[in-house]
């Protein structure tokens, strides 16, 4: 490692924290790696480590490396106290990392500069969702904007640093059979859908402010696709992921109301204990790219919670010559991350009888895939921004998204009904 790291977490005894943050940094600094690494986190109560460390099955490996300080997040001179105590050196590096809800993020983000804790060696780390609106998150950037450039400023989209996600482009310009192909010429439709079977576990408040179109649509869905659409020339250079995405965001046109479908499952609202909630757990859009290659290709994002299954997958439908020819390529990113291709072949026999099978990639059984959040932890400390967000990506996305925002607020009969347990097509049906 360059340069001496501190990671600062805002919420170290939160969930995230416990169930995520704290065991990847526990494998991160099993590689050996990372020596210079010291964890500082900040708590408004006096934490004990070591219970804390237990909490999260990580006792042992991060004892030393972990220290606590106790704040109230809205006293500005407690931001000069902990400036004092994090003691940034020149040949050091602070990395914040905000897991937090967004507007206490803001507000954390204010106080730091205020306290001078924006030298160019900070970098602050921000969870999604970035925003819950097109107005939000101009507003969120413009002020964050004051303290830090751009290039200090990390957007965590996990869907991002999964494995799969990145291998949607390895696979795409690694392999000349598949660049010559995608294109409208060849492809009829595309899907991208996250399917989950739980239902909102218990995150009432969180979801009602939120819904599945803000949860998941404007951030993982969008982002898997730029990855889809995106160009990949032969000199491609992953240092310019963020602005291929952001070219492939700039030529989606704005969402159209009327081909969107938003639904609730059955329940819902009793354990919202809300009668009058509108809120949707199930979003299928329909959109359309003005990209030369992509043009006439109509693209379908779909995600819902009390689903038959758990799945979230990029779906490629290629032009049939035939009904009788088989046309689909999934890029499976959760579970059982791989590639799947659709191929008929011959049944063994003397009839010629012909049967549906799958050409797989997966990877071995015994392959640990790094964590999402390992990922994002150790190329922030690089300065690898390509898994991260750019504040255009950002708001180019709600910018597609705001028409469907504004007509469900104006009309909340829209909102459709579906028994838990259903698939994808029968809520959209």
């Amino acid at each position: 490692m360059s340069m001496k790291t501190k990671l600062l977490i805002f919420g170290i005894t939160g969930d995230l924290s416990t169930r995520k943050l704290l065991p990847a940094l526990k494998e991160i600094i099993s590689t050996g790696d990372f020596e210079d690494l010291s964890i500082i986190g900040v708590s408004r109560r006096e934490v004990n480590v070591a219970e804390l460390l237990q909490s999260s099955l990580v006792n042992a490996d991060l004892e030393n490396r972990v220290s606590i300080f106790s704040m109230d997040l809205e006293a500005a001179d407690d931001y000069h106290k902990l400036s004092e105590y994090v003691a940034l050196g020149d040949d050091e590096q602070l990395l914040a990392y905000l897991s937090v809800p967004p507007q206490a993020a803001t507000s954390i983000v204010d106080h730091m500069g205020e306290a001078g804790m924006n030298t160019s060696n900070v970098k602050i780390l921000f969870e999604k969702p970035f925003g819950v609106d097109l107005q939000s998150a101009e507003d969120a950037i413009a002020r964050t904007g004051r303290y830090y450039d751009e290039d200090q400023i990390y957007r965590i989209d996990h869907f991002l640093a999964k494995e799969m996600a990145q291998n949607i482009v390895t696979f795409r310009g690694g392999n000349a059979l598949f660049g010559h192909i995608w294109n409208n010429d060849s492809i009829e439709k595309i899907e991208v859908i996250a399917s989950e079977k739980i239902g909102i576990e218990g995150r009432a408040q969180f979801y009602e402010q939120t819904g599945a179109l803000r949860d998941i649509v404007q951030g993982h869905l969008m982002q898997l696709l730029a990855l889809t659409l995106m160009d990949i020339p032969a000199d491609f250079d992953w240092n310019t992921l963020s602005q291929r995405r952001l070219e492939a965001l700039q030529a989606i046109q704005p969402a159209d109301p009327s081909l969107a479908v938003r639904a609730q499952y059955d329940g819902y609202k009793d354990e919202v204990e809300n009668n009058d909630s509108f809120v949707e757990t199930f979003v299928a859009l329909q959109l359309t790219s003005s990209a030369a290659s992509w043009q006439n290709v109509p693209i379908y994002l779909m995600t819902g919670k009390a689903l038959n299954e758990k799945k979230t997958e990029v779906r490629i439908h290629f032009r049939k010559f035939h009904e009788e020819q088989s046309n689909c390529l999934i890029f499976r990113i959760q579970p059982n991350e791989g590639v799947e291709i659709d191929l008929y072949t011959k049944k063994p026999g003397y009839d010629r009888q012909f049967e549906k099978q799958k050409l797989n990639f997966a990877y071995p059984e015994d392959t640990v895939l790094p964590d999402a959040y390992e990922q994002v932890i150790v190329d922030a400390i690089h300065s690898r921004k390509s898994l991260f967000t750019g504040s255009e990506e950002v708001l180019r996305s709600w910018q597609i998204l705001q028409p469907v925002q504004e007509a469900w607020l104006a009309d909340g009969e829209s909102l459709r009904t579906y028994p838990q347990g259903s698939t994808l097509d029968d809520v959209v049906a």
